[in-house]
């Protein structure tokens, strides 16, 4: 019976791996996405002159190409834009945001005021796996 068990928990540690594994490959999928998107915007709405209507529309074409998808309105938009402008001279760093959950980026973001100090948050929460709400706490 013990090898049985020593067998199965083989499996279920196998299939934990796995799971945890694909969490980490769609967060970076999804945080490549934002930045791509938030480059568009940057870029985007240095050439238009009308930049939040600008927004707005593209806010607009989102919700109905993909209804009830949740991020892509003005707000989600222009922190898109804020994340890739912030980060998109300094390559070293923007190689870690990929490792870590929106969420955390978004708070590493918002309460940190140099690259430095970004930079040692997003060490920080890859090397100890913070959770949003120790994250909040550091």
């Amino acid at each position: 019976m013990e090898d049985i068990q020593k067998t199965f928990g083989k499996v279920i540690d196998i299939i934990k791996t796995a799971k945890s594994n694909t969490y980490r490959k769609v967060n970076e999928e999804l945080i490549k996405m934002y930045w791509q998107v938030g480059k568009f915007v940057s870029e985007e709405t240095k050439e238009a002159s009308y930049g939040d209507s600008y927004v707005d529309e593209l806010s607009a074409c989102i919700q109905k190409a993909f209804p009830g998808i949740k991020g892509f309105n003005r707000r989600g938009l222009y922190r898109m834009k804020q994340f890739y402008e912030t980060y998109a001279g300094f390559e070293k760093v923007s190689l870690l945001v990929t490792q870590i959950s929106w969420t955390n980026n978004l708070l590493i973001l918002s309460g940190t005021k140099s690259i430095e100090e970004k930079e040692f948050y997003l060490r920080l929460c890859i090397q100890e796996n913070y959770s949003k709400r120790e994250l909040e706490r550091q």
